[in-house]
């Protein structure tokens, strides 16, 4: 049943990215009102597929790449409800719901059954890095959504063309408004990151070993988050925004990818078939 669940909410994602469009772009209220209690109903129907499954499976953390992907969909749904509620926008949606979408739409329709390299690790502080470093990767996610927008409304002004809807009034939020979600998407980010690092190192000391420092992903998720900390401190020193910010989210995010993509050649993180 939870599968079932899992499909409505890809469905109310998918309907709710193509409602944010016209209320974004066109300024229609109509739409809006469609396009959140959309994504509403999705992130809760999603919150009812993973908790099922999870208890199903009587672990209380995703375990394999079908329920981390599903949960990091369910954290971008939920990041994207947080903004338009708090910063009254939907436009980050533009971006953020079809994100939702294409994390969620593996797990949903075609679920798989994998299991650890080391299936005794400690669930519960296992959960905690899992969950860290997924809310981190959202809000590094958040951050180059919104350094994007700011480079979009800035190129507006400067070319005294502003990105107005039908109604006349823009559909981007506030430079100021805009370079602030980015910065506080990075602040949130970062203790998440370190503290999910530092749990996970832990962790694996404690059941794997000193080997555990020589596996391909911890090196890549250290530099990670060297990298991250580099971004926030030329950010608040350097007053960096527009299109450096961008490049500079971008390279973040790159990481991050690599990161996910370093769990095939790594010896703890590699998901197996059981």
């Amino acid at each position: 049943m939870s599968v079932v669940w899992l499909r409505v909410a890809v469905v109310l994602y998918a309907l709710a990215a193509l409602a944010v469009l016209p209320a974004s772009l066109y300024n229609r209220p109509r739409w809006r009102y469609m396009a959140m209690p959309a994504a509403l109903a999705g992130v809760f129907f999603h919150f009812v597929s993973l908790t099922e499954t999870l208890v199903a499976a009587h672990h209380a953390l995703p375990v394999d790449t079908h329920e981390t992907l599903s949960m990091l969909g369910l954290l971008i749904g939920t990041a994207f409800l947080g903004l338009a509620v708090w910063y009254r926008t939907v436009s980050f949606g533009i971006f953020l719901l079809p994100a939702a979408v294409l994390f969620t739409l593996t797990p949903a329709f075609h679920p798989g059954a994998e299991r650890l390299a080391y299936p005794d690790l400690p669930t519960g502080w296992l959960f905690l890095h899992v969950a860290l470093l997924l809310a981190a990767y959202a809000a590094l996610l958040v951050s180059l959504v919104a350094s994007v927008l700011y480079l979009i409304q800035e190129r507006g002004l400067k070319q005294k063309r502003l990105h107005t809807g039908a109604a006349g009034k823009s559909w981007l939020p506030p430079l100021e408004t805009t370079d602030q979600i980015a910065l506080k998407a990075l602040l949130f980010g970062l203790p998440c990151m370190t503290a999910g690092l530092l749990i996970g190192s832990v962790v694996a000391l404690q059941t794997v070993g000193p080997t555990f420092f020589a596996d391909p992903k911890v090196l890549l998720s250290l530099a990670m988050w060297v990298a991250y900390m580099l971004m926030i401190f030329i950010r608040q020193h350097s007053g960096l925004r527009g299109r450096r910010a961008v490049y500079l989210s971008s390279f973040a995010f790159l990481f991050v990818l690599a990161v996910w993509a370093a769990n095939q050649l790594s010896a703890v993180h590699r998901f197996k078939a059981p």
